[in-house]
């Protein structure tokens, strides 16, 4: 089935750009006063920019400058064969906040996007002034043995596979995973799932995408993996949001309780009750209300 890229890119409260960062061209939806402080949100696996629809013009309309991007491989951004690890990731990110004129931005992220938060203030500090973690405990705790559940691991243990994954995503494991993931009784907006369904079947996208969940395995081995997991050892030393759902089927509130012991700045964390792994979307409210206040208690410039 051949995928419009058109499609991808929905009409809406905001404007689509693309721009040059770490080699490689990234897609961002953005909205509000140019000259106000940044937040960059990074979807999760197997979304896109699109997942958080809801909060883009509402942190707008509080006066932010939001932006929402396609990590590396996803929706419209480039798919290059390589830059699968961690630091490329946080490239992107940091070229994409440097090539909207920001100097620095409050970089929330969900799920996959959420592990690309927790590594930017170890390995881009000068342009990270507060992160956010949606559904993401921090990586170093996530390898504490019996942390993640079974089923979980297996999704993840399937995935190195050659081949056969790349193809189940391009066809039904997208919405197998919205849903199994999800609060019981959630039912997804069949737009927003047809969206991340369409943007699976474009030319490299499944594999590239499986290519980065194969590098958080293969990695464990290696030098460049090790010393990844070194550098996020240190305590974050900016403020951190933490947003889970009571009702998470991939990863239960009670794989964030090492948190704090990555955190040396202030944790701000809570619980949505009755939503699961899909909190923007699942609980967008509460997510939106959750980020505006966090962003009112950091401290500004004259501070």
């Amino acid at each position: 089935m051949k995928v419009d890229p058109a499609s991808l890119l929905v009409a809406g409260p905001w404007e689509h750009q693309f721009v040059s960062a770490n080699g490689s061209r990234f897609h961002v939806a953005t909205a509000g006063d140019d000259d106000a402080d940044l937040v960059l949100l990074l979807h999760s696996f197997p979304q896109t920019w699109y997942a958080w629809r809801e909060q883009i013009p509402a942190l707008a309309a509080a006066g932010r400058r939001v932006a929402a991007m396609d990590l590396r491989g996803f929706g419209s951004s480039d798919k290059p064969p390589r830059g699968h690890d961690t630091r490329s990731l946080v490239a992107d990110v940091s070229g994409v906040i440097r090539s909207l004129g920001a100097s620095n931005a409050v970089v929330i992220g969900h799920g996959y996007g959420g592990q690309v938060a927790w590594a930017m203030p170890a390995f881009a500090p000068t342009v990270t002034r507060a992160i956010g973690v949606v559904s993401a405990p921090h990586p170093r705790a996530l390898r504490r043995p019996g942390t993640v559940p079974w089923h979980t691991l297996r999704s993840l243990a399937y995935a190195q596979l050659p081949s056969a994954p790349e193809r189940r995503l391009r066809r039904e494991w997208v919405r197998q995973l919205v849903r199994g993931w999800a609060a019981p009784g959630w039912t997804p907006d069949p737009r927003a799932l047809d969206l991340y369904v369409n943007a699976m079947r474009q030319p490299a996208a499944a594999h590239h995408v499986l290519e980065q969940a194969r590098w958080q395995v293969r990695s464990t081995r290696r030098p460049s993996g090790q010393a990844v997991v070194s550098a996020l050892g240190d305590p974050v030393p900016v403020p951190v949001l933490s947003l889970h759902g009571e009702a998470d089927r991939c990863l239960p509130p009670s794989t964030r309780d090492g948190d704090a012991d990555y955190v040396a700045e202030s944790l701000t964390a809570s619980v949505i009750p009755g939503a699961g792994h899909w909190l923007p979307e699942e609980a967008s409210e509460a997510v939106t209300e959750a980020i505006l206040a966090f962003l009112a208690s950091l401290p500004t410039d004259e501070d």
